[in-house]
């Protein structure tokens, strides 16, 4: 039993210092002063909107969209899903006034889902760069523009991936704990691994990627919920890069209700899994700059799943004193130390970002005890869901995440 203790301390202990060397070296690279380098021209983009039933948030959407500052030639695309609600009306009203905004209705097809819509958008699109964002996106007016001159101006870049920030934040609680994830693990740890080992990961929205990767790679797969991470795997296995850029910036929508956020990390995490069988498929996926992705899939969906487990019943069983090993390491430091690096990255995150107030920093206390471990409770739900659609040889359903 101690030998089996020692063990997991070894590989959590450096789990844990992967994990911190990803958050100095993140926040040193979010922070770093970049010279941006401009350009004598700027290739064509499409912008790839795809919507079904979004008419609470569309709107918003296109507005910003209008006001994207791009030199060079731009059309932006609403890919309109079979929408039941005025997602069309609007979408109408806007390529009405700006002829560079086209409302596209999508034919109804199979599999239903983000992939399909994206897809048909590439067909009837022929840009140089196409940008992906989702409905419920409000790009600041030079994110594009960043994401071209990062792809243009990085050797071998196949597109370029911006940053994700909440604009409901300050709604409630909830809000708040998915921003600060949103700040340490969609901005500080993709930072630190571009900045070390020149990978990044698409992030479904705010991401440019090069046609001609496309043509090269294949299209979305229909039968992925994951589809960016999906489509990271493929760009990366032909030797594209994916710059990381955090000053382009999109302000997203986020679940504001629990069960939301339920059903929608239900299907990123279904779409994860998906991603995982594929690696576990092929040792291709261990080699080069593959390897960092799939450890990545690993660590985040597999093993911070065991450390969560352990470390939890580590806590419980040393409170009530149920632990009682002869090894020179206590058995709760493994728990106390991934607590406060846990917690000190939500604070980095929080300074890089300027986003500390009193409540954030309470919530960025307590976050360790009551939105992490919600992953366990995601996990095995996916995987009972991933399971069930797999032994009845079933296509999972794309569920839409619930505007507010």
């Amino acid at each position: 039993m101690n030998i089996l203790f020692i063990v997991i301390s070894s590989v959590f202990s450096i789990v844990l210092l992967y994990y911190s060397v990803l958050t100095v070296f993140g926040l040193y690279y979010r922070l770093k002063r970049k010279k941006r380098i401009m350009l004598d021209r700027y290739p064509s983009v499409d912008v790839l909107i795809p919507a079904h039933n979004e008419g609470k948030v569309i709107g918003k959407t296109l507005e910003a969209m209008v006001k994207l500052q791009y030199p060079g030639e731009l059309h932006i695309y609403v890919l309109n899903d079979n929408s039941e609600d005025d997602t069309g009306m609007i979408a109408d009203a806007f390529a009405e006034r700006f002829k560079h905004v086209h409302h596209i209705r999508v034919p109804q097809g199979f599999p239903k889902g983000k992939s399909r819509v994206l897809n048909y958008g590439l067909e009837i699109s022929g840009s140089e760069y196409f940008a992906v964002y989702d409905a419920d996106n409000q790009p600041e007016p030079q994110a594009l523009t960043l994401l071209v001159e990062a792809a243009e101006t990085t050797v071998g870049a196949a597109g370029a991936v911006g940053y994700v920030r909440t604009v409901n934040e300050q709604k409630n609680w909830l809000t708040r704990m998915i921003s600060l994830e949103f700040q340490v693990f969609q901005l500080l740890m993709q930072a630190g691994r571009w900045f070390l080992f020149r990978t990044g990961s698409l992030t479904g929205t705010n991401m440019l990627v090069k046609r001609s990767v496309i043509e090269e790679v294949g299209n979305y797969d229909v039968y992925a919920l994951a589809e960016d991470a999906e489509l990271t795997l493929r760009i990366t296995r032909a030797g594209g890069l994916l710059p990381i850029v955090p000053e382009s910036v999109t302000w997203e929508q986020e679940p504001e209700k629990l069960d939301v956020l339920i059903r929608q990390r239900t299907r990123w995490l279904q779409g994860n899994l998906y991603v995982i069988e594929k690696m576990l498929s092929s040792f291709d996926y261990y080699k080069g700059r593959m390897l960092v992705h799939t450890l990545q899939q690993l660590l985040v969906y597999v093993l911070f799943l065991m450390f969560l487990m352990v470390s939890d019943c580590l806590f419980i069983a040393g409170i009530f004193g149920y632990v009682s090993l002869t090894i020179p390491l206590p058995m709760l430091m493994i728990w106390y130390v991934s607590y406060l690096i846990y917690t000190v990255q939500l604070f980095s995150a929080q300074a890089a970002e300027r986003t500390f107030s009193p409540l954030n920093l309470f919530i960025g206390f307590i976050l360790y005890f009551t939105y992490a471990q919600l992953f366990i409770l995601l996990f095995f739900r996916s995987l009972f869901y991933y399971l069930k659609a797999k032994r009845r040889n079933t296509v999972i359903s794309w569920e839409k995440t619930i505007r507010f």
